[in-house]
């Protein structure tokens, strides 16, 4: 609790050292609640979807994957988030953090240090630059999360260095990380990690990105370099239609110091049927044959098609309630139920509620 004081504090003197000279400041409280209920058709005997996805885990159950509350303040000069969660995504995918690091979405701090140019610095805890699906289910266009995003980072911890021009179709980042998706630093300590991010629209209804990750990978007694790729395209087709083409690759050696590569490509298709219904589509393929990201034991690793159509409805402009259909089919048997299956099916609803 200590540690969530000084968190507090850091962001009341921030706020109050630049509320006398910024008539532009702003504060904002949010909240954010995601219910689902999901059903394995394999039906797992304790109740929890396979491993290797993070995000609406429980079987069988009426849960929460993700509720917060986030206070945010943004001036001309100076910006600061911090949000404090829980539900099933931070009880997974924050499971090696120590227990005062769970709660955090965000904790961060930013400052403008050019007048005239967007130049900005954030440090602390802040959404990962890797990738265009996020922890927050309401800005994806699918309900479930991705193989890719999955098993990427979702947040990361350290300073940024950022600049948008003044057309705002060009902005670049600079990130020097304390690991890979890590809020506490090994006691040990480590190797700062380094990764950048590239986003351009060249016209209006074209997004492309590209961003990366550098830095040393320890577990156990494996200490190896890590460098992965992440390249995406937003293409709106039309008011009505839209596609997002995206590849992962990335390179790391093996227990048997042998170099290892994993890759993965997805596409994603919406429609907007009216104004408040929507239509999505998945298309993806996760190869880790190596079992580097993934853990099989399995001949043939992590070798995975997955597919998922879902359906979004906009009961009000802050109620969401989304249904999706999701099936992955894998080389090997890897899904562990009363036998191990190579396909595993499951059907999700969600309401989600953000005010």
């Amino acid at each position: 609790m200590m540690r969530y004081t000084w968190l507090c504090l850091v962001l009341i003197l921030s706020i109050e050292s630049f509320a006398q000279e910024d008539s532009t400041k702003s504060i904002k409280v949010s909240t954010y609640v995601d219910m689902y209920y999901s059903y394995d058709f394999s039906n797992p005997m304790n109740f929890e979807k396979p491993d290797y996805n993070y995000n609406y885990k429980k079987h069988n159950q009426l849960n929460v994957n993700m509720a917060f509350v986030k206070l945010g303040y943004q001036s001309s000069r100076m910006r600061s988030n911090l949000a404090l969660m829980t539900g099933n995504y931070a009880m997974y995918n924050l499971s090696p953090e120590p227990n005062w690091a769970k709660p955090l979405l965000e904790a961060n701090i930013g400052y403008k240090i050019a007048k005239q140019q967007n130049i900005w610095v954030d440090a602390g805890v802040m959404p990962s630059h890797i990738g265009f699906e996020s922890a927050i289910g309401a800005d994806c266009w699918n309900l479930s999360r991705s193989l890719l995003a999955e098993n990427s980072p979702y947040y990361e911890t350290g300073i940024k260095l950022s600049y948008t021009n003044k057309k705002e179709d060009l902005y670049f980042a600079f990130h020097v990380l304390n690991g890979w998706q890590k809020i506490a630093v090994p006691s040990q300590g480590a190797t700062p990690s380094a990764g950048i991010q590239l986003t351009y629209k060249p016209i209006n209804y074209l997004t492309l990105n590209y961003s990366n990750f550098i830095g040393r990978i320890h577990l156990d007694s494996l200490n190896t370099l890590r460098i992965f790729h992440n390249l995406y395209a937003i293409y709106e087709a039309s008011p009505k239609t839209a596609f997002i083409l995206g590849f992962d690759i990335g390179t790391q050696q093996n227990a048997s110091n042998k170099n290892a590569i994993w890759y993965t490509p997805v596409l994603i298709a919406k429609l907007n049927l009216n104004a408040k219904s929507k239509i999505a589509a998945r298309l993806e393929y996760y190869s880790d044959k190596q079992q580097i990201i993934i853990h099989t034991a399995t001949p043939n690793g992590y070798r995975t098609f997955g597919t998922s159509v879902n359906y979004d409805r906009q009961i009000t402009s802050n109620v969401l309630w989304r249904a999706e259909l999701k099936q992955y089919q894998s080389k090997d048997p890897i899904y562990r139920y009363d036998q191990t299956i190579s396909a595993q099916t499951s059907a999700t609803m969600a309401l989600i509620v953000k005010f």
